[in-house]
């Protein structure tokens, strides 16, 4: 069964080269589009689509808007479109704690310039929202996040088929289970706390971190695969919403307790062989994520060694196994987001299968748990 696809936006040439290029992929199959926010819920409502690629400024009700009132009356996957400047990453943001899963750049002259390239790079990130679990859709935040202030409106120009009966079947006698008894790990100081995420990792790590307490004794290093126009807004936002402080690295910014440094779009975070820093490196073409979870990991795995709690959340692929790996070989701690509560069950899965996980915890309980468990 092909991948169905409600389509909105308010440019009817943005509807059809978005039909025209999910069309030329076997998988996929576009069966409706929308021109504003007000008709997507109602057609979300009506076709129940696999996924939906979605504008956000748009007549009648806005993107935001609309996705918030998808969540709640038709969840499905929502992809967004969005400019690649700060404005639009901000309310890009806004749209993935209203429950949108991911974002692509809305470029015209991609459409006219790269037809081919721009095709496969949206149908591959449509086949991969589309494994989202429904069930994480929308996860928001136990911290009440600020509401995003969406642009202003343009004008507008199953029942069940019952089972057959079944002869009862007298079950054997039911075996006593002793309770497992989990004996609660005993607080440890950590020199660096890192955590790398990709698809849903933004609202996963609003989670996470505004839990964290203003004297949380560890540095924290962010590894979220986000775009260069992104990542500067994004640590703005999460630095509002946390007691800790949260910030876009830079070069030879130092790795010290209560500041959370996150990875620069397009360029490589890495730990300084003293520890005492991290330097931010070019994006390396060789490698398909920039920022790399496994380069940081791997960086910090040979400068500090041992002493570090590292942290792998929901996203797709692989990204972080390798460098927990290193990262384990020092005697590093590992914990993982467990399959339940993750968007995308495919790092944290990816690392808990190579057997690296020391613990593997639900979304909402791994802030708590760093509150807890790392002391001075």
């Amino acid at each position: 069964m092909p991948i169905t696809v409600l389509v909105v936006d308010d440019s009817g040439f943005f509807r059809r080269r978005v039909c025209e290029l999910l069309s030329s992929d076997s998988r996929i199959k576009p069966i409706g589009t929308a021109s504003n926010g007000r008709e997507a819920v109602e057609k979300a409502i009506e076709l129940k689509p696999d996924v939906i690629t979605m504008d956000y400024e748009m007549p009648v009700m806005d993107g935001i808007s609309a996705v918030r009132e998808i969540m709640q009356k038709a969840p499905a996957p929502v992809l967004m479109f969005s400019s690649l400047t700060h404005e639009g990453a901000r309310i890009t943001l806004g749209a993935l704690e209203a429950g949108a899963i991911d974002y692509l750049p809305k470029n015209f002259e991609d459409i006219s310039r790269r037809p081919e390239e721009l095709a496969k790079a949206l149908c591959e990130k449509v086949i991969e929202v589309s494994r989202s679990r429904r069930g994480a859709l929308g996860v928001a935040p136990r911290t009440p996040a600020p509401r995003v202030t969406p642009p202003p409106a343009r004008p507008a120009s199953s029942v069940r088929t019952p089972r057959p009966a079944v002869a009862p079947v007298t079950p054997p006698p039911a075996k006593r289970v002793e309770p497992v008894v989990h004996t609660k790990p005993k607080p440890r100081h950590f020199d660096l706390v890192a955590i790398g995420t990709s698809t849903g990792g933004p609202m996963a790590l609003q989670t996470v971190l505004s839990q964290l307490p203003a004297n949380f004794p560890a540095p924290v290093l962010l590894v979220q695969h986000m775009p260069a126009a992104f990542t500067g807004a994004f640590a703005e936002r999460l630095n509002t919403l946390c007691k800790i402080q949260v910030k876009e690295a830079q070069d030879g910014d130092p790795i010290k307790p209560g500041l959370a440094l996150l990875a620069p779009g397009g360029k490589q975070m890495v730990v300084d062989k003293r520890g005492s820093c991290v330097r931010i490196l070019p994006g390396d073409e060789r490698l398909n994520y920039k920022p790399c979870v496994d380069v940081t990991f791997g960086s910090a795995a040979n400068a500090i060694r041992g002493n570090i709690l590292a942290v792998i959340m929901t996203g797709m692929g692989s990204d972080g196994r390798d460098g927990c790996r290193m990262l384990k070989e020092q005697g590093a701690t590992i914990w993982s987001q467990d399959e339940d509560s993750s968007v995308i069950y495919g790092m944290p899965m990816a690392v808990a299968k190579a057997g690296l996980s020391d613990e593997i915890l639900n979304l909402n309980d791994i802030g708590f748990r760093l509150a807890a468990d790392v002391t001075r």
